[in-house]
């Protein structure tokens, strides 16, 4: 790997309290949406190769069970895609907590999971971006997979990428047994401007 893709301590510390406090206000707008308190983790943050990204979504969520999956690509000062995961489970407890009665058919299921991740990446995504003084544009979320293993959330043969950075938090009810899984993929080119953004903004402080 090339050392210059690494991130330094300092750097990835910065990292970590930069996505803190914008996981915090991506929290804050779920838990406005659902009125429920949400529990946030601490950023997980590694640099991996394509060849291993889905033991490493494997090892970050920690289970093979069936998972639906959305994911909505950035551009912009830096590039890369966001992914929502959600556990079946999870899906139902969401469905009630947003009011829906009895069963929630397929429709409206992917129209709840695309809303609610739409929240989460745009909240969190846009706080980094502001803190770092980045600017991004999105696409419009879209179903990834559905009802599969986790670690069958990616299809290798279609990355591009070599190495890329990979940053987890999960977002976990105080009421109900609900987690959901933000993960950000940001390929070699986005690595190395952001690290130039993160020094820029280790200098201000």
């Amino acid at each position: 790997m090339n050392e210059e893709l690494f991130l330094t301590e300092e750097q990835t510390d910065a990292l970590q309290e930069i996505t803190n406090i914008a996981m915090g206000r991506a929290g804050a707008q779920l838990a406005q949406i659902l009125d429920t308190f949400i529990k946030l983790s601490v950023p997980r943050i590694n640099i991996i190769q394509a060849s291993s990204v889905s033991s490493n979504i494997l090892n970050m969520i920690g289970s093979k069970n069936a998972a639906t999956a959305i994911r909505q690509s950035f551009n912009g000062s830096l590039s890369g895609e966001a992914m929502v995961v959600y556990d079946q489970h999870g899906c139902r407890n969401l469905a009630d907590l947003m009011g829906y009665d009895g069963v929630i058919d397929r429709a409206s299921e992917r129209e709840l999971l695309l809303d609610v991740g739409n929240v989460l990446v745009g909240a969190c995504l846009n706080g980094v971006a502001d803190l770092l003084g980045a600017s991004l544009v999105y696409s419009a979320p879209t179903i990834m997979a559905e009802n599969v293993e986790v670690d069958k959330l990616i299809n290798i043969k279609q990355v591009t990428w070599n190495y890329a950075l990979l940053v987890e938090v999960h977002f976990t009810l105080e009421i109900r047994d609900f987690t959901c899984h933000l993960l950000t993929l940001m390929p070699e080119e986005s690595i190395l401007r952001l690290q130039l953004a993160i020094d820029a903004f280790m200098e201000k402080i």
